[in-house]
């Protein structure tokens, strides 16, 4: 079969926050040993709250003054913290600096699920408790709004080019990238800070465990991934391109073997979208939803779409958690990781020109994202 690929959108930086830590590194050395460093226990973002009975894995020691400065902080949600540092991680990851012509054609395109659960929670809380309720802070009130932590990014360095947040549940992250290089391919943006950013809290980690969607051992993690995606030609200086990216959907109703068939033909029309064969995707970061099942609904899937070919598998979640819409972001940068280090014998990675990042939801949602490594420099 003939193949076309559509025009690709170059990664030219990423910064990331997960319970690895920070960076692509650390995240896929987490996810290659399985095993996570030492760090925060939780209680900071648990704020002197009872905990569920289950595990919670925060981003370590994060202190967002290290990144942010002090001002302002005080106003802003874990959300919007987490989002802002993981932005300034990607923009610093730059060769160059955005420069000050370039910012009316730069934007922010974020995903998530509710916002800050934490803070509309004690927000209204307060509506309820308050002698007067109608005396409720208005500064915090921004801080409810899906779109704060993109606004928040964009006034922070004068990005005054497009500015979006989607809420797609587990296909948030994908949901964003998809829309992000939609924009740069057809030219309503030349540079857009694209990625998703879950936060944890108590209300959060109680909402997962009452909900009845965790197996027995689950964790429940937090993270954000922020990747700055250019269109055009540009600088040859790029980390990887993101070739093609779909999201679809199939009905609970018809049943999971139906959501598995909706991922094998999301997976076949990024394939065709970005000219790829499946012998050509090397490794697969998949989202391995932490519904009792949906791993396995999202392993048929991927095992129809590859005809049977077995490339690497990177099992994010099992080492960060359930960190719902911020697993597809995580997963990427899990992948960047995994292509930035050495295999064991020293040698670079050959094996693959491409990735694959697959994501299915509760909703059943479905969503892949191709990811081509650049050609080596002679």
């Amino acid at each position: 079969m003939n193949r076309t690929a559509a025009p690709a959108v170059r990664i030219t930086g990423y910064g990331v926050l997960s319970a690895a830590g920070i960076g692509g590194k650390a995240l896929y050395e987490a996810v290659r040993s399985g095993e996570l460093p030492l760090g925060d226990d939780a209680a900071g973002v648990l704020a002197g709250q009872p905990a569920p009975p289950v595990r919670l894995l925060p981003v370590p020691d994060f202190n967002p003054r290290e990144h942010l400065g002090r001002k302002g902080l005080s106003v802003l949600s874990r959300t919007s913290t987490l989002g802002m540092t993981a932005s300034e991680l990607a923009l610093d990851a730059l060769p160059e600096p955005v420069g000050e012509s370039e910012r009316a054609d730069t934007g922010v395109v974020l995903g998530s699920s509710t916002g800050s659960a934490q803070a509309f929670s004690e927000f209204f809380r307060d509506t309820y408790e308050l002698e007067r309720p109608y005396l409720v802070s208005p500064a915090l009130f921004p801080g409810l709004l899906l779109n704060h932590c993109a606004s928040q990014v964009a006034m922070r360095h004068s990005f005054t080019g497009l500015n979006a947040s989607l809420a797609g549940g587990h296909v948030s992250a994908l949901s964003a990238l998809r829309y992000a290089r939609n924009a740069l391919t057809t030219g309503r943006a030349s540079r857009l800070l694209t990625g998703a950013v879950e936060e944890l809290s108590a209300q959060s980690a109680w909402a997962w465990y009452r909900s009845g969607d965790l197996p027995e051992g689950a964790s429940v993690g937090e993270g954000s991934a922020v990747f700055v995606l250019e269109g055009g030609t540009g600088s040859s200086v790029h980390l990887a391109e993101l070739a093609a990216c779909k999201v679809s959907f199939s009905p609970l109703g018809e049943g999971p073997l139906a959501v598995s068939a909706a991922l094998a033909r999301c997976i076949g029309d990024a394939l065709s979208a970005s000219g790829c064969t499946p012998t050509d995707i090397g490794v697969v970061s998949c989202g391995s939803s932490s519904r009792p099942g949906w791993a396995a609904v999202e392993s048929r899937g991927r095992g129809r779409a590859l005809a049977g070919y077995d490339p690497d598998v990177l099992r994010v979640q099992e080492v960060l958690g359930e960190s719902h819409s911020a697993s597809g972001a995580l997963q990427l940068a899990a992948l960047l990781g995994y292509w930035e280090a050495d295999a064991p014998s020293g040698e670079p990675r050959t094996s693959g020109s491409c990735g694959l990042i697959t994501s299915v939801g509760h909703d059943g949602s479905v969503a892949a994202a191709v990811v081509r490594r650049p050609v080596p420099s002679a």
